[in-house]
């Protein structure tokens, strides 16, 4: 599904992400201590939203590596950036230990099938004082707001994807990531398993109650 769908994603984007975008990705980064210079692996990168915010701050296209299970994503992503891009999963990292100052995860930690292994392989391919930053839109934690999030991504964001789209498989994949964000683990779940995996400095920031930045850093 992910294949079918990345030449539309960017679109969708917006709606979904209600307009933060770039500029609270790009903030995200700067505040967990990204700097050029610094070499970058972004796991997940889909159609690089996340990827592109680092390459803005590194000013360095081959110092930002994109890393996907999807075909279809890195061929789309590829179109847009410069950057190195490598086919495999989160849990088993092609890369070799000690490579990278900054490991990214952008909406994708819901995918993740077990968090211990995948934060373990994090921790692994990061130099030692690198760090980790997992941004992701969560269930917020008053009902009204949950309601309203579960209307808007549950109803009228699948609707507006196939009606903008015209592709059926936008609209499927936008009701199942609303179903992944109420499935989620609780968050204090995931920053234990950051702390587990060896990262110190294990946290979260949030805004509006509905953006987590996860964050941690390599001894």
């Amino acid at each position: 599904m992910f294949d079918r769908t990345a030449g539309y994603y960017d679109r969708v984007n917006q709606l979904l992400s209600f307009g933060s975008g770039s500029w609270y990705r790009r903030r995200a980064l700067t505040r967990a201590g990204l700097k050029p210079g610094m070499t970058v692996l972004d796991v997940a990168i889909g159609t690089g939203l996340v990827a592109r915010q680092a390459l803005a701050i590194t000013g360095d296209s081959q110092a930002v590596v994109g890393l996907d299970v999807s075909a279809g994503m890195l061929a789309e992503v590829r179109r847009l950036l410069n950057s190195p891009l490598i086919q495999g999963l989160m849990e088993q990292l092609p890369v070799a230990d000690e490579s990278f100052d900054f490991v990214s995860m952008g909406y994708a930690l819901r995918h993740v099938a077990d968090l211990n292994v995948t934060f373990r392989e994090f921790h692994r391919v990061l130099r030692p004082g690198g760090v980790l930053l997992i941004l992701e839109i969560t269930r917020p934690t008053q009902p009204f707001k949950r309601a309203i999030l579960k209307f808007y991504l549950g109803r009228v964001i699948p609707l507006l994807s196939r009606l903008t789209t015209g592709n059926r498989d936008m609209q499927t994949l936008m009701r199942y990531y609303w179903d992944t964000i109420e499935n989620c683990v609780p968050p204090e779940t995931i920053i234990t398993a950051i702390r587990d995996a060896g990262f110190a400095e294990a946290g979260c920031d949030v805004e509006f109650d509905l953006f987590r930045a996860y964050f941690g850093r390599k001894g």
